[in-house]
C-alpha cells in the first residue's frame, strides 16, 4: 500500500515537471533561424550554375564596396565643407562684430575730446569745480567702457616719434633723435589697431 502511493506521487510530480516546462515553453519566443535572403527580393537573378551564381554576387559586392567607398567620400566632403563653411561664418561674424565696435567707437571719440577741452580748463567757483568734478566723473565712466571694448590711449609726452601712432604737426629745424615734446590731441588704438593717430608736436631730444 504504501509503495503504491509513493508511486502515484512520483507520478504527480513528474506530470507537474512536464506541465511546468509546457508553461516555460509556451512564455518563451521560439527559436528563429536565419534564414537566407530571397534574391529576387534583391533584384538579383542567379544563374542554375553554382559557380556563376558565386560569381555574380562576388562582382555585386564589389560594386556595392565601390557605391559605399564612394558614398562615404561624399560624405566627407560635405562634412568638410561645413566644416569649412562654419569657419567662414565665424570669422565673417567676428569681422562684422569687429568693424560695428570700431564704427561706435570711433564716433565716442569727439565725446572725449570735448571732454579733454573742457578739463583742460581750471575751475574757478565752486559751481565750476562740482561742473568740473562731474565731468571728470563722466569721462572716466565713458573712457572705462570703452577701455573694455578694447581701447587703449596712445602714450606721447616724453615718447619716441613713431609714425604709426603720432600725427606731428611739423618737424623741428634741427637734427637728432626726435621724441613728442606737447600732445594736441589723444589718439587710440582699439584692440591693437591704431584708429586715431594722436596729433603731437615733436621735438629734438639731444
Amino acid at each position: 500500500m504504501s509503495d503504491l502511493k509513493a508511486d502515484q506521487a512520483t507520478g504527480t510530480e513528474s506530470d507537474d515537471d512536464d506541465l511546468g516546462s509546457a508553461e516555460v515553453a509556451a512564455v518563451l519566443p521560439a527559436e528563429q533561424t536565419e534564414t537566407a535572403p530571397d534574391p529576387h527580393a534583391l533584384g538579383l537573378e542567379l544563374p542554375e550554375d553554382e559557380d556563376e551564381a558565386i560569381a555574380l554576387l562576388l562582382s555585386e559586392v564589389a560594386t556595392a564596396r565601390r557605391d559605399a567607398t564612394s558614398y562615404l567620400d561624399d560624405l566627407k566632403r560635405v562634412a568638410a565643407d561645413f566644416d569649412n563653411y562654419r569657419k567662414r561664418s565665424q570669422r565673417d561674424q567676428a569681422v562684422m562684430h569687429e568693424r560695428a565696435t570700431e564704427k561706435v567707437v570711433e564716433g565716442l571719440l569727439p565725446v572725449l575730446d570735448t571732454f579733454d577741452a573742457a578739463l583742460a580748463t581750471e575751475p574757478n567757483t565752486d559751481v565750476e569745480k562740482q561742473l568740473y568734478s562731474g565731468m571728470i566723473n563722466t569721462r572716466e565712466q565713458l573712457l572705462s567702457a570703452l577701455q573694455a571694448a578694447g581701447l587703449e590711449v596712445i602714450p606721447t609726452f616724453g615718447e619716441p616719434f613713431n609714425p604709426e601712432t603720432h600725427e606731428p604737426t611739423g618737424a623741428p629745424a634741427e637734427s637728432g633723435r626726435l621724441v613728442v615734446g606737447q600732445e594736441l590731441r589723444r589718439g587710440y588704438r582699439l584692440n591693437g589697431k591704431v584708429i586715431r593717430a594722436a596729433l603731437v608736436v615733436l621735438e629734438v631730444k639731444e
